[in-house]
């Protein structure tokens, strides 16, 4: 079988879309897509099991930048794209984390607006 990292998620936003122009002079546009963990089979003893994974997902692309533009707070996206592991300088050590390169970023369903 050939190598594959491909991830597909769907799951609420839970905060502002975040723009960043970068010292390469790229725009990125952050979301944070919240998705319900299903419950473990065997709970590990003495520990309550998370209830849900908290993604970022990084929107490089013009039409994926322009898709995480146009969303809110509770808004259920479906995101297409590869898992990412970012190195990053916080003071002298360095740090890493994994996020989501979004190809494809879709609404699917708009948050219900607060004056309703």
């Amino acid at each position: 079988m050939d190598p594959i990292n491909d991830v597909h998620l769907v799951g609420r936003v839970s905060a502002e879309p975040l723009r960043r122009d970068l010292p390469s002079g790229d725009v990125l546009v952050t979301v944070r897509v919240v998705v319900p963990r299903p419950p473990l089979a065997r709970p590990v003893e003495g520990r309550k099991p998370a209830s849900i994974d908290t993604i970022d997902v990084a929107c490089f692309s013009g039409p994926t930048r322009r898709s995480a533009g146009a969303i809110r707070i509770d808004d259920t996206v479906e995101v297409w794209g590869a898992l990412r592991r970012r190195f990053f300088r916080t003071g002298a050590s360095v740090q890493s984390r994994y996020e989501v390169e979004a190809t494809r970023l879709r609404r699917r369903r708009p948050a219900a607006d607060a004056s309703e």
